[in-house]
C-alpha cells in the first residue's frame, strides 16, 4: 500500500545501545557498544538502516548497501527518505515527517527503487522507531538515533502478482481484456478527477455481438469456435489501433463473454467518431476467415453509445449499450444502430405497461368507447364499435395501439378480451331497453387470433350472450384479414361454430392482407370492412383551374373503381361492406353511390362514451349523415 502508515506496531528491539567507539566508525549517539549486535546488524539478511531525529542515515547494513549497489559506509550521513524515495507523493512524506517526530508509530509503503548500476526493484520500505528511543528519536540521554529503516526485495513478489492479475483479467482464448478489466476501466474513465482535468468529458462503446456464431459452434466444434473468435479479436485490435486517437491513444478492446465484444473509447470526440468506429468493425469483419481448412464468414451487430461522463454510470452506459445492440439486431443485424433517447424512453413504457396490464385488468383501469357504424342511405345508426381505452394511472387514457400487442405477447388479452366482450354486449342490451321503440343496434367486438387459440371462446360469447340476453345476430366479431384468410383447423372451427349460433363475423382492415375473394366463400364471414386506405384515396387530386390557381380537382378514378369491383364482388358472395375511415362528405357521397352498406368515421362521430351513443338513436335523416353529426358532433 503506497504512502500509508499502519498501526502501532512493536518497534524493532536492536538490544544494547551502541555507543561511538574512539575510531568514529560507530554511531555518535549510541552509548554502549555490543559486539553482538554489530554483527547481526552488519549481517542481517534484512537491509536496514539506523535514522537519527534529523532524518540522516546513521549506520547501515551490508545488506542494504548490496541492496541498492552501493557501499554501506558511503550511506552514512544521507537523506533517508532520498534513498527510499519517500518524498514522491505528498501522503507518504507527510506520513514520514509525522514518524520522525514522534506523532505515528510506523511507515509502511511500497516503492520503486533505483540501484546504483540503473537496475530498479521493487521494495517494501518500513520506518518504525527503535526500542527505548523517545518519541522525537531522544533516548533520554542526548542525541541518540531514533528509527529503524528497513527495505524487503519484494519484486519477484510483485512480478507474480502482476502474472496472476494479467490472468485474472484477460481472456484465455482472444487475450484480450475480459470483463472484470473493461468495467474496471470504464468504471476509472467515468471517475470525475479523470475528466475534470483536461480532456472531453465524454466516452463512447461499440457493443458487438456476432450474428450466428452458435451455428459456427454447432456444426464445426467449440475449438474451431476458439479459433474464430481469436482472429476476430485479432481484427478488432487492429481496427482499434488505426483509429488510435493523439489524445486518449487506441480504444480498448475487450471480450465481454461469449461472442460478444466492446471498445471502449475515451475522450470519445462525439458521435460521428463512434459511427466511424463502429462502421470500421464491420468492415474488418466482412472478408472471410481462414482457419486451416475452413473458410468462415461472420457478421455482427453493433450497438454504439456516446454521451458526456458526467451523470453516467457503467451499469447505465452498458445497459443503454445493450439496449441499442438489440435494436442492431431486431432492424435486421449486420449493423451498427446509435442510442436513441426517445427510442429507448418508448421502450421502457411498453415494458412499464407489459408489467402492469394484468393488475390493470383486476383493478378495472381498462373503459370502453364505442363509434356508430352508419347506414350510408339513410344516416341511421346500424351498430357500434366497440373501442378499449385503458385509464392508465401515470401515463393518461392510452388508445389501443398502445397496448393490444402487448396483451397478445404475454397472453393477457384472453382476459381482456372476455371482458370487452360481456361489457359490450351488456350495453348493447341496456341500449335496446333504453329505447324499445326503436330498431336495436349491433355491437362489433374485436377479436385477437390469440383469444381463438388460448380461450374457448365459443363457450364465452354463448355465455355472455345468455348472461346479458342479448341475441346473437346482435353481436358483430372483428378479425383481422391476415387472421381469417388461409384459417383452418380449430380457427375456422372457431368461426363456423360462431356463425352457426348467429352471430356476424366481420373482416376488419379488408384489402391490406391476402385480399383472396375467392376465399371467402368457404369462409362464415357476413361482413367486409374496408380499410380506411381505400377510403382516404377518394379525395379529389388539384389540378390548375382555368386561371392557373390550383384550386379546381377532379377525382381519382382508380381507387373508386378498386373499391367498387370489391363492394360487388363483396355483395355477390352475399356480404355487406362497411367504409372505414370516412371523414368528408363528399367521400361519403361516392361510397354511397358505389354502394357501401354502412360508414365508419370521424364524419359521424369519433369513439365516445356510451351516454352520448344514446343519443343518436332514433336519430335519422335520409340520403346523408347530417343527422348523425347532429346528435354526437365531433369532441
Amino acid at each position: 500500500m503506497n504512502g500509508t502508515s499502519e498501526g502501532p506496531a512493536p518497534a524493532a528491539d536492536l538490544g544494547p545501545a551502541i555507543t561511538e567507539s574512539d575510531e568514529g566508525l560507530a554511531p555518535r549517539a549510541v552509548r554502549t557498544e555490543s559486539p553482538a549486535y554489530r554483527s547481526v546488524f552488519t549481517t542481517a539478511p534484512l537491509a536496514m538502516a539506523v535514522v537519527d531525529a534529523e532524518g540522516l542515515v546513521v549506520s547501515a547494513n551490508d545488506t542494504l548497501g548490496t541492496l541498492l549497489g552501493t557501499d554501506p559506509d558511503a550511506l552514512a550521513g544521507s537523506v533517508a527518505a532520498d534513498l527510499v524515495d519517500l518524498a514522491s507523493d505528498a501522503g507518504t512524506w507527510h506520513t514520514y515527517r509525522e514518524v520522525l517526530r514522534g506523532h505515528r508509530p510506523r511507515l509502511r509503503c511500497t516503492r520503486r527503487l533505483k540501484r546504483a548500476d540503473g537496475h530498479s526493484l521493487w521494495a517494501q520500505v518500513t520506518v518504525e522507531p527503535l526500542a527505548g528511543a523517545g518519541g522525537s528519536g531522544d533516548t533520554g540521554g542526548g542525541d541518540a538515533p531514533g528509527l529503524l529503516l528497513s527495505v524487503a526485495d519484494v519484486s519477484a513478489r510483485r512480478e507474480l502478482q502482476a502474472r496472476l492479475r494479467h490472468l485474472q483479467m484477460h481472456d484465455p482464448v482472444t487475450r484480450l481484456p475480459n470483463r472484470a478489466l473493461f468495467f474496471e476501466r470504464l468504471t476509472a474513465a467515468l471517475e470525475a478527477e479523470s475528466y475534470e482535468h483536461g480532456g472531453t468529458g465524454r466516452i463512447g462503446v461499440c457493443y458487438l455481438d456476432l450474428d450466428g456464431f452458435k451455428a459456427v459452434n454447432d456444426t464445426h466444434g467449440h475449438r474451431v469456435g476458439d479459433r474464430l473468435l481469436a482472429a476476430v479479436a485479432e481484427r478488432l485490435t487492429r481496427c482499434a489501433e488505426e483509429a488510435a486517437h493523439a489524445r486518449s491513444g487506441a480504444p480498448l478492446v475487450a471480450r465481454l463473454g461469449g461472442d460478444e465484444f466492446a471498445l471502449l473509447v475515451e475522450d470519445s470526440t462525439g458521435t460521428d467518431q463512434l459511427a466511424d468506429l463502429a462502421g470500421a468493425v464491420l468492415a474488418a469483419l466482412q472478408p472471410p476467415f481462414e482457419l486451416a481448412d475452413r473458410r468462415l464468414s461472420v457478421t455482427a451487430s453493433v450497438g454504439v453509445v456516446e454521451r458526456h461522463t458526467a451523470g453516467t454510470t457503467p451499469t447505465a452506459l452498458m445497459q443503454a449499450a445493450d439496449t441499442t445492440l438489440y435494436w442492431a439486431k431486431a432492424d435486421g443485424r449486420s449493423r451498427w444502430t446509435l442510442f436513441d433517447p426517445e427510442r429507448n424512453a418508448n421502450r421502457m413504457t411498453r415494458q412499464a405497461l407489459a408489467a402492469t396490464l394484468r393488475p390493470a385488468i383486476e383493478r378495472g383501469e381498462f373503459a370502453l368507447e364505442y363509434q356508430p357504424l352508419v347506414g350510408m342511405e339513410d344516416g341511421r345508426v346500424r351498430g357500434v364499435e366497440a373501442l378499449i381505452r385503458w385509464n392508465h394511472p401515470q401515463f393518461g387514457v392510452l388508445a389501443p395501439n398502445r397496448f393490444i400487442a402487448l396483451a397478445e405477447e404475454d397472453g393477457s388479452i384472453v382476459p381482456l378480451g372476455r371482458w370487452i366482450l360481456r361489457t359490450a354486449c351488456h350495453q348493447a342490451r341496456r341500449w335496446q331497453l333504453a329505447h324499445p321503440d326503436e330498431p336495436p343496434i349491433f355491437v362489433s367486438v374485436n377479436v385477437a387470433v390469440r383469444q381463438v387459440w388460448d380461450s374457448d371462446l365459443v363457450a364465452d360469447v354463448a355465455r355472455t350472450l345468455e348472461d346479458t340476453g342479448l341475441a346473437p345476430h346482435l353481436l358483430q366479431l372483428e378479425l383481422t384479414e391476415s387472421a381469417v384468410m388461409g384459417s383452418a383447423g380449430r380457427p375456422l372451427q372457431v368461426l363456423k361454430a360462431l356463425s352457426d349460433m348467429g352471430v356476424h363475423i366481420a373482416i376488419d382492415d379488408f384489402g391490406t392482407g391476402y385480399s383472396n375473394l375467392a376465399y371467402l366463400s368457404r369462409l362464415p364471414v357476413s361482413v367486409l370492412k374496408l380499410d380506411g386506405a381505400f377510403v382516404r384515396g377518394f379525395q379529389y387530386e388539384a389540378v390548375p383551374d382555368a386561371a392557373g390557381s390550383g384550386t379546381a380537382g377532379v377525382a381519382n378514378p382508380a381507387d373508386e373503381v378498386i373499391v367498387e369491383a370489391m363492394v360487388q364482388l363483396a355483395h355477390r358472395l352475399g356480404l355487406t361492406v362497411t367504409a372505414e375511415c370516412v371523414e368528408t362528405s363528399d367521400q361519403a357521397s361516392r361510397l354511397r353511390r358505389i354502394g357501401c352498406d354502412t360508414g365508419q368515421g370521424w364524419l359521424y362521430s369519433r369513439p365516445v362514451a356510451p351516454d352520448r351513443i344514446s343519443a343518436l338513436l332514433g336519430h335519422a335523416e335520409p340520403g346523408g349523415p347530417a343527422g348523425v353529426q347532429a346528435g354526437v358532433g365531433n369532441p
